[in-house]
């Protein structure tokens, strides 16, 4: 991490609170951020550090004596991860090359039927973008949510823009979309908004001349399936992986804001 874009970071941290008479000392801010951006660029899984056995929060899971590197499980041992949830059996068994959830368990949370697999659950990324391909929002919903039903949801996220004189901008003047999001429901949304649809229709043949102008967006979403950790969707929590996807759109607009100064 260059310290130019540390200087940006530093100050949005919480200040750390009083250091504790025992326990481990605390990693410093820039050193933790650095090992979290690692694992979004390269989708590698997390390990334990030595010694420190596997943490979530200030709880300890399992101790550091009881666990195998890498992805797979260790043998089971007197005192292992299993008894910390109270005799609870444990939600993950050892894969090939991976962690599965135990038969019976439901999916996580903004997880569904995969379109390509029903079979297995499976979560899908929603972007709205500027006509540069700046991400303005970004959200996540089950694999098998219809698209066209986050359309307002993501207008209601995108911040204040400033940059001209006046009051910060809220709204588009236009939304253009594919296919997927005609409806004529969200169309009248849009209007009463103050937002113009361009959305292509069904039915239309190709060669209405919006890929010229979607193309951006499309080269948003490659940009953010860049990062190897969007591949596979690990994470249970969704928080978690909201958390990655904000990271992932803020590196992504640094970027951008570097290649035009």
């Amino acid at each position: 991490m260059s310290d130019e874009l540390w200087s940006f970071i530093e100050p949005l941290l919480p200040k750390p609170g009083p250091k504790l008479a025992e326990g481990r000392p605390r990693i410093p801010d820039r050193q933790a951020l650095c090992g979290i951006l690692f694992v979004l660029h390269t989708g590698i899984q997390w390990e334990p550090a030595p010694g420190a056995g596997l943490r979530l929060w200030h709880d300890v899971l399992a101790a550091p004596g009881r666990m195998e590197r890498g992805r797979g499980l260790g043998e089971v041992a007197p005192g292992s991860a299993e008894e910390t949830a109270d005799g609870e059996e444990a939600g993950l068994v050892a894969g090939r090359d991976r962690l599965l959830p135990r038969a019976g368990r439901s999916a996580g949370p903004k997880s569904g039927p995969s379109p390509v697999d029903r079979a297995q659950p499976g979560s899908k990324h929603h972007v709205l973008t500027d006509g540069q391909g700046i991400p303005l929002a970004v959200s996540l919903t089950g694999g098998n949510r219809n698209d066209v039903t986050q359309l307002l949801p993501l207008l209601d996220k995108v911040p204040a823009v400033a940059g001209v004189v006046g009051r910060p901008r809220r709204r588009p003047d236009a939304v253009l979309a594919d296919r997927g999001y005609d409806h004529d429901k969200y169309r009248r949304l849009l209007w009463q908004r103050g937002i113009r649809p361009v959305i292509a229709e069904r039915g239309q043949e190709h060669g209405s001349g919006l890929g010229i102008f979607r193309y951006v967006v499309e080269r948003t979403i490659a940009w953010l399936h860049g990062f190897r950790r969007f591949r596979i969707r690990w994470e249970r929590r969704d928080d978690i992986h909201e958390a990655f996807l904000g990271l992932a759109t803020w590196l992504i607009t640094h970027r951008h804001v570097q290649r035009l100064c």
